[in-house]
């Protein structure tokens, strides 16, 4: 393998090596941030604070009630299925100090997509919005699950507000569809059951699972990437490393505008600023721009992270133009491509340099990033973490030259475990140790790292990776449907969007059944916006459909009526 000498960029305050050893498991970092700044605020959401030590409290409750009321043991599987709010970190944290472990469930899956994971992932617990109940409900009977903690909205805000917020989403928004789940319990009555129990402390190993955390993987299955708790302590001390350079302990203010059921968030946001003591304010909605935008004018907040999209959306905006960026220090992107109009209107505005990261699920999830200090490259996504390998093959397995596109490979102790339950699959992305990302990219000689191509087939919606089998697979079911071929076209203002490829089963079939059906089954973002009718389409040898010609076909008519 050539060498890199990325590391020649690190400032001294950068070591080029970090010890995923440090502490005996991700519970053991944590507990020590708890108490070093249990007077620091922790978590903010909707004008509540909540602090280290009341957020260490909380979730030893959260645990003890876990230990002590439930048939759960340690190892277990508990699902989190909930937006940005306080109860997030309680939940998380109370699970992993159970010596349980962590699967995170978008919230915004349909049934069909939950009873998936739930079933997949062999959950037997599961942490719910009421919003998001009578999904659950409706699926509870095919999966593993035995004991339901449902939440509302307003649970840890304080005591009127969390009433009134409650009342409000409930009975005038009308947000809460009516579900029966008798064996359930209320969140804030869990915790109250758990402040009467003793927590029993328990001590994972560097070893054991800390996060299923759900993917597409690189060959579009939906896959549980095994992280343990050394992974993720691993990135955790790999970022670290780099935000350092601007960062200093208990007095940052980091915006998390990113669900952290998203590894990115997760990780980057929540567990690396929890080892920093900083404080996170966590935004519930950020589609909801005005309110966001309001919410940021409350602070002086000093990181803020996101993707492509929504940083153009918020340089559009003229309010956002107007607030005060003078104690911002790091803004960085990631999830999906930046692109370099949008970094540079971002610059424009802030002052403040938009920096890419590059990272994978599988991976915990970053493997490279450009350091906030000045050296960062435009339409890069910067250089190695510390005790990352990295190395760009062809085909063969064979270095490329330097300077040309190739297959991107990862190793270092924050590369995942395993796939959960599908070896076949593990032994495809882990060879030798090198994680085989799926990505073209180019290294330049001092090590800095362009993506060329996303994964093979994959479609990126607004920051959100869908895979065309899933699509096909639930379009297929539809009685009047023969075969389908999913892709990914860019639209004018430079987005991805979904065009199913459609062969009718029954000529009465209308591209309005076709959505309407995906939309009963899929998550919004996975919902083709165009759908075509074709009488075949084509296909390899051993009939799989060849969704590169389909791509190939898409540029060609484009091109022509551009023309």
């Amino acid at each position: 393998m050539q060498e890199h000498p990325w590391s020649q960029h690190y400032p001294p305050s950068v070591p080029h090596t970090i010890n995923p050893d440090r502490y005996e498991s991700l519970v053991a970092l944590v507990e020590e941030s708890l108490e070093r700044y249990k007077q620091l605020p922790m978590c903010e959401n909707m004008g509540t604070s909540l602090t280290y030590g009341e957020i260490d409290t909380l979730s030893q409750a959260f645990a003890a009630y876990l230990q002590t009321y439930t048939s759960l043991r340690q190892g277990d599987h508990i699902a989190i299925q909930l937006p940005n709010l306080l109860q997030y970190p309680v939940a998380m944290l109370g699970i992993l100090r159970a010596g349980m472990v962590v699967v995170n469930v978008n919230p915004l899956y349909t049934p069909y997509e939950m009873e998936y994971q739930l079933k997949d992932a062999a959950v037997k617990a599961i942490v719910t919005l009421a919003n998001f109940a009578h999904n659950l409900a409706s699926i509870l009977h095919k999966t593993f699950i035995e004991t339901i903690i449902i939440t509302e909205v307003g649970d840890l805000l304080s005591r009127l507000k969390g009433h009134l917020t409650n009342f409000a989403v409930k009975h005038i928004k009308r947000l809460v569809p009516s579900y029966h789940l008798p064996k359930a319990i209320m969140f804030n009555k869990a915790l109250q059951a758990g402040r009467q129990e003793k927590f029993k402390r328990i001590r994972p190993r560097g070893e054991q699972t800390a996060f299923l955390q759900y993917t597409g993987g690189t060959t579009g299955i939906a896959k549980g990437a095994v992280l343990t708790h050394k992974n993720v302590i691993a990135n955790i001390e790999q970022i670290s490393s780099f935000v350092r350079i601007k960062l200093k302990e208990g007095e940052e203010v980091m915006m998390t505008p990113l669900p952290l059921y998203h590894i990115f968030s997760l990780t980057v946001n929540l567990l690396a600023m929890i080892k920093l003591g900083a404080k996170n304010v966590l935004i519930t909605n950020p589609r909801d721009l005005k309110a966001f935008i309001k919410e940021l004018s409350r602070h002086r907040f000093t990181c803020i992270t996101g993707v492509n999209t929504l940083f153009n959306s918020l340089s559009a905006q003229q309010q956002f133009a107007s607030l005060d960026f003078s104690s911002l220090k790091i803004a960085s992107a990631g999830g999906i491509a930046l692109q370099d109009i949008v970094a540079k209107q971002w610059e424009a505005v802030t002052d403040v340099p938009l920096i890419e990261g590059y990272g994978l699920t599988e991976a915990s999830p970053s493997i490279a990033c450009n350091m906030p200090d000045g050296t960062h490259r435009m339409g890069t996504v910067g250089i190695p973490l510390p005790s990352t390998l990295v190395k760009i093959v062809d085909d063969a397995g064979q270095d490329v030259a330097e300077g040309k596109p190739g297959n991107l490979l990862v190793k270092g102790p924050q590369v995942m475990k395993e796939y959960w339950q599908k070896p076949a699959e593990t032994e495809k992305v882990l060879l030798n140790g090198w994680l085989q990302t799926g990505d073209v990219a180019v290294m330049s000689k001092d090590g800095y790292i362009k993506i060329v191509d996303r994964k093979k087939e994959m479609i990126n919606v607004s920051g959100f990776n869908v895979y065309p089998n899933e699509i096909e697979s639930v379009i297929t079911t539809h009685p009047k449907v023969l075969e389908a071929g999913a892709i990914g076209v860019l639209e004018v203002c430079a987005k991805e969007a979904i065009k199913l490829f459609v062969v009718k089963k029954d000529p009465s079939l209308m591209a309005k059944e076709v959505i309407a059906y995906c939309k009963d089954r899929l998550t919004n973002y996975k919902v083709p916006k165009y759908v075509e009718f074709r009488d075949s389409l084509p296909k390899s040898n051993v009939g799989k459909v060849l969704r590169r010609v389909l791509q190939e076909e898409e540029m060609q008519r484009l091109d022509t009526v551009s023309s």
